[in-house]
């Protein structure tokens, strides 16, 4: 590129859709987990319309996405995609010189802590990210699941576990008032019906949602499952980052 045209050249496109303070607020928000239009308008102390404009400027970015609450489809909940962040984020510093490129993430270091995941059924979203969790860590942070109204664990939910070398054929699903009391480092709920009624736990005053279908709902089902495993896979990886920045802050 001529000293001519690295002139006129326009910004990168993460530094256009982040750089306004509220949009950077949103961002950092919606890192932590999904939220809905008013959780982030009382967060940010923001009129909804002006939030919704800035939600308009990152979705049409691509940085967030969204998808209508099965709980109340007048809500809509906004996803921030944090792979898709990572890889502008290092197209943004290469831009400005090629030494600034970030490195892909590693692997979280030595993770650690309680982390439940709540959603009705404790059928399949819920059983299929303690599981994760639990296979990703080798067992160093302890992993739970339960639900509001628990029924046996999916078949699919199995089969696609298994497929990831990960064993669900004895797992068994709890009602999530046998976790009553107990302290966790997060509580995560996967269902948009559960997050409405989700307990108080002690030490943890905010919940991180996740918004996801219930794979089950879907008429062609095995795809279904295996979106969703993509979908918590991708979330636990980050998690762990979570997780591990926590321990050693800690320690």
């Amino acid at each position: 590129m001529t000293p001519e045209a690295r002139d006129t050249a326009a910004p990168p496109g993460f530094v256009t859709a982040a750089g306004h303070p509220v949009r950077w607020r949103l961002l950092s928000e919606l890192a932590r987990g999904d939220l809905a239009v008013h959780e982030l308008t009382a967060l940010l102390g923001q009129p909804q319309n002006l939030v919704s404009y800035h939600l308009g400027k990152l979705r049409r970015a691509e940085l967030v996405t969204t998808r209508r609450s099965s709980a109340d489809a007048r809500d809509m909940y906004y996803s921030l995609d944090l792979a898709r962040c990572g890889d502008l984020l290092s197209g943004t510093g290469s831009a400005l010189h090629p030494g600034l490129r970030l490195a892909p993430p590693t692997a979280a270091a030595s993770p650690a802590g309680r982390v439940l995941f709540l959603c009705t059924g404790n059928s399949s979203r819920s059983q299929m990210a303690e599981a994760l969790l639990r296979h990703r860590t080798a067992g160093s942070v302890q992993a739970f699941s339960a639900g509001s109204k628990p029924k046996p664990v999916h078949p699919y939910a199995v089969s696609v576990m298994a497929e990831r070398g990960i064993d669900l054929s004895r797992a068994t699903p709890k009602h999530l008032d046998q976790f009553s009391g107990q302290r966790f480092d997060r509580v995560i709920t996967l269902c948009d019906r559960v997050k409405e009624i989700c307990p108080e736990f002690p030490g943890h005053p905010r919940p991180v949602h996740w918004s996801i279908p219930d794979p089950a709902a879907d008429p062609g089902s095995p795809p279904a499952f295996q979106r969703v495993a993509d979908d918590l896979a991708r979330r636990v990886g980050f998690l762990l980052h979570t997780l591990a920045d926590r321990s050693e802050k800690a320690s």
